[in-house]
């Protein structure tokens, strides 16, 4: 246990979200540890004034959408904060995501999953290794019903891939035990690896039309690359299209996401792709990039 009397002072507030690194084969080694992959919202907890904040990746306040998560969270020390996962948990007990997108109605099924340390009182601990904010943040925490400890299995990456699979779960993620807190960054310490059979997709723009949105742009990870794959028209109802349109109208960023987006002939796809950021459920505007989520939450 580090003296926290001679870690640095800082203010509890939000920071930037330390993210994983898609990888084709589990890392394996004495120094990686492994936790299941919860297909759930990103989501930071802040204690401060004693007032506890619920944060997503992109630093949207989702204490209206989840208020019994941050009552939950009220024993917190002040100037602290969490990161972690907010998940559904289904009938069969697996993470449920389509559940946590109905989350009006699923609140009895939804659990926040605390997974690192990033302040303590007032001290910064992101420059110590996992393992000991993992300590510090079972002292901390106190499981119940809203909220939970994310496990970390003792066991081999190949027996970590076989529990994953005997019991349908999406994937693992691989850990550094001696990793820093990184924010910002997706370095590889932090792995994430998917064994079902789903594509995850990232939303990186969309065609505008005059109903709002026409479609959206998406990709895949290749290493550190946002790959483009496809437009996307499905379940863009009219009323759809103009909620999504007005939360993304006005957010840019100056780089487009993806290394290979086509340019499009003219006439066909109007003035084009508008690029997003590649953070979550993201997407941009106006010959810029933006960075928000559509639902207002970013999927891990």
């Amino acid at each position: 246990m580090p003296n926290k009397q001679a870690l640095p002072r800082q203010a509890a507030g939000f920071i930037e979200t330390m993210d994983c690194l898609p990888v084709s084969k589990l890392p394996e080694g004495p120094e990686w540890t492994y936790e299941i992959k919860l297909d759930g919202y990103r989501l930071e907890v802040v204690r401060k004034s004693r007032m506890t904040t619920l944060y997503s990746r992109l630093e949207n306040v989702l204490n209206q959408r989840f208020p019994y998560i941050a009552t939950a969270l009220e024993d917190l020390p002040n100037e602290t904060v969490i990161d972690g996962e907010l998940v559904a948990l289904g009938a069969d007990g697996r993470p449920d995501f389509h559940l946590l997108q109905n989350f009006r109605s699923a609140q009895s099924r939804i659990v926040y999953y605390a997974f690192d340390i990033l302040i303590s009182e007032g001290r910064r601990l992101t420059g110590l290794p996992l393992s000991e904010r993992r300590d510090i943040l079972s002292r901390v925490v106190e499981p119940g019903e809203h909220v939970a400890l994310s496990q970390v299995a003792d066991q081999t990456a190949a027996e970590m891939l076989r529990f994953v699979k005997s019991h349908g779960l999406e994937g693992a993620v691989a850990k550094r035990s001696d990793s820093v807190y990184q924010p910002g960054q997706r370095t590889g310490l932090w792995s994430k690896y998917r064994v079902d059979l789903k594509q995850e997709f990232v939303v990186g723009g969309y065609i505008p039309s005059n109903l709002g949105v026409d479609s959206l742009v998406v990709g895949v990870y290749r290493g550190k690359d946002l790959i483009y794959a496809a437009r996307v028209r499905a379940g863009l109802v009219p009323a759809t299209r103009r909620e999504v349109f007005e939360r993304l109208r006005d957010l840019k960023t100056p780089k487009c996401p993806f290394v290979n987006l086509p340019e499009p002939a003219a006439g066909r796809l109007g003035s084009g792709p508008h690029c997003g950021k590649d953070e979550g459920m993201c997407v941009g505007a106006a010959r810029g990039c933006r960075r928000d989520s559509v639902s207002g939450m970013d999927r891990s």
